[in-house]
């Protein structure tokens, strides 16, 4: 599978995919924290 694949060390590193994966990271954590705010503000109100 895939996700359980040894990080091969004569890749090349692609920053390109490194700032998506950050940038998603983000987006994620933000969402969350949207979510949580809103459902925090609905049960406290």
């Amino acid at each position: 599978m895939y996700l359980f694949r040894k990080k091969d060390p004569n890749r090349p590193i692609n920053t390109n995919i490194r700032i998506m994966h950050i940038i998603n990271a983000i987006a994620i954590i933000v969402f969350a924290a949207g979510v949580l705010w809103k459902l925090m503000a609905w049960l406290f109100k």
